[in-house]
């Protein structure tokens, strides 16, 4: 039985339309999904558009398809045809306990979905702060979407490479060296380095207005890192190496880790070859003194030049970023390559994108997928950016600390008899994990409005909602004294049988689509929205069916299915990057 039943109806289908002898049979192409539960489990829609394309009657065509069904398949599930020539699939309960037993474990499930990107290597480049600056809420989101991101890839079998682009590089770093070496605390420096370097590198921006020889005074402090000084290169890699340690705190927070910390600055030798490949295929041209790319067949871009070297010979985003494409297909042999970013910089990503696909496909060069996953901004219940009453940028070590503490006051509220320490260790679960789920069950395209209120609610779609589910059933299993990975209780389950019962069951084989929809769209949303609905089935599962029953059969079968519920909704929570709990 395949992890994605959908993937087994859509063989079974091809293989039908062949043994009926239908008309470019191997054109055919099922297009079988999830069904509308009203429906069946698994719905195939593709007869209407192959059979119009042939002048057939779908309806009859259809017909002629699951005439030539296997056996195996009229076994498993009841097969009809709805309206038009659409065939449903309804799973038949022997199935669902099928599945169910198939897929009991993480290691199955991730073995079932492993076929997806088997092989593949994908790199994913998120978060990307600017060294020597605070992180500030502006950086949550590529940080979260990233990192789900990279775990449902991994676990549909790519080797996932995880890339912290830093912005460590460029003229912000002459004035920080400037403030540096004028104002520098060495307390403050020790006791909190970004702090301490976020406030020179505002003093030497300060200092430093255009036209004063304070500026000029700067650029040179650039021009001798740039050269090799060893006093500013050894500033530099001091500012570098404390950012580094400041935003792994923050990471570390979220589950976050990364492979690569390949900034700016590792390009910057790198940026040469692009220039001479660019020119020595024609891809880029010389324009009022700069080298350009013209995009003319893109609607957008006809007349807007994509910069790749400015006129005074200096490099920019855009040469590192070609850069970097080159260095990730030939060093780090991608076969996708993902940049979670912000959506105002959409256009910078389309160009540089057209740009890498003609100059690889022109030097022959492997062409990697391409994909600029971008999101809106978080914003406060004004609609406006999110920022703290005085107007300035929250800061992410401020959100989180905040998140953990209200997430403390309701679990003081409702467990005061429970030791300080376990309330904390519960709320820093649930509070930081309330954060990153508000993010991800957002469709990453839109902005979001950040309410406290909403992300800590113990009802709707939250965090909080699903690590409750969780606990509940984990509850369940203390009381039957039993583990959920018991083997005894699967040997002796016997197939669902109420509607509740079948319902959640059949939900539990969604899952994988579930995992298909997120990972294709790189939009980990489909996932919350499934683990939401799961939960929701798994709710109404246990108000109407109790569990602990004294029939051994009933009884099995009713803790299996608390025991594949759990073991979804623990895995789902997983790769979107939460923790769970036991207790709540």
């Amino acid at each position: 039985m395949a992890f994605n039943l959908a993937s087994d109806f859509d063989r079974a289908l091809k293989a039908a339309a062949a043994a009926a002898g239908l008309e470019d049979a191997s054109d055919f192409v099922p297009e079988v999904r999830t069904a509308d539960a009203r429906h069946g489990d698994f719905q195939a829609n593709g007869v209407l558009g192959y059979a119009k394309a042939r002048k057939l009657n779908p309806r009859a065509t259809s017909e002629k398809i699951v005439a030539q069904l296997s056996g195996e398949v009229r076994d498993r599930c009841e097969i009809t045809i709805a309206g038009p020539g659409f065939i449903n699939f309804t799973l038949k309960p022997a199935a669902l306990l099928e599945w169910l037993r198939t897929f009991s474990t993480r290691e199955a499930l991730a073995a079932g979905a492993a076929a997806a990107h088997a092989g593949q290597t994908w790199l994913v480049d998120y978060s990307s702060p600017n060294t020597a600056k605070q992180m500030h809420v502006g950086h949550l989101r590529s940080a979260v979407i990233g990192e789900a991101i990279c775990r449902t890839l991994a676990f549909t079998g790519a080797r996932v490479i995880r890339d912290n682009h830093l912005g460590d590089w460029g003229t912000q770093f002459g004035k920080l060296i400037h403030g540096y070496k004028r104002w520098a605390n060495p307390a403050a420096l020790a006791a909190d380095p970004i702090e301490e370097l976020e406030r020179l590198y505002k003093l030497g921006h300060n200092a430093t207005p255009d036209g004063s020889p304070e500026l000029d005074e700067a650029r040179r402090e650039l021009v001798k890192l740039q050269n090799g000084d060893p006093e500013n290169v050894r500033l530099w890699q001091k500012f570098t190496e404390e950012s580094r340690l400041a935003f792994q705190q923050i990471y570390d927070r979220l589950g976050i880790r990364f492979d690569h910390f390949l900034g700016e600055s590792f390009y910057n030798d790198k940026v040469d070859r692009v220039y001479r490949e660019l020119g020595e295929t024609g891809i880029a041209q010389e324009s009022e003194g700069a080298l350009v790319v013209f995009h003319p067949e893109h609607p957008r871009f006809k007349t807007q030049p994509f910069i790749v070297r400015k006129a005074d010979g200096a490099s920019n985003y855009a040469s590192t970023d070609l850069a970097t494409a080159l260095y990730r297909a030939e060093h780090l042999h991608a076969d996708g390559i993902v940049i979670v970013t912000d959506f105002r910089q959409a256009d910078h990503f389309e160009q540089l994108f057209l740009t890498v696909k003609k100059w690889f496909t022109a030097k022959a060069y492997r062409v990697p997928e391409l994909h600029h996953v971008s999101f809106g901004a978080v914003t406060g219940e004004d609609g406006k950016a999110l920022k703290t009453r005085s107007g300035d940028v929250i800061r992410l070590k401020a959100l989180l600390d905040e998140a953990e503490e209200r997430a403390f006051a309701i679990v003081t509220e409702k467990n005061p008899d429970l030791p300080e320490s376990d309330r904390r260790d519960i709320a820093r679960i649930v509070g930081i994990g309330a954060v990153q789920y508000a993010d991800l069950a957002q469709n990453r395209s839109s902005n979001y409005l950040f309410s406290w209120d909403k992300m800590l609610a113990l009802e709707g779609n939250t965090a909080p909602y699903l690590l409750y589910a969780v606990a509940r059933i984990h509850s369940i299993f203390r009381k039957a004294a039993v583990r959920p990975d018991d083997p005894a209780i699967e040997g002796i389950a016997i197939i669902p049988e109420t509607p509740t019962e079948i319902a959640l069951a059949r939900k539990l084989t969604k899952f994988p689509d579930a995992i298909r929809l997120a990972t294709e769209s790189l939009r980990p949303h489909y996932l919350c929205l499934f683990l939401f609905e799961l939960a929701g089935d798994y709710s109404s599962f246990n108000n109407a069916d109790k569990v602990l029953v004294e029939d051994p059969p009933i009884r099995a079968r009713r803790l299996l299915l608390c025991a594949r519920t759990l073991l979804i909704l623990d895995t789902g929570l997983q790769l979107l990057g939460l923790r769970t709990l036991t207790r709540m």
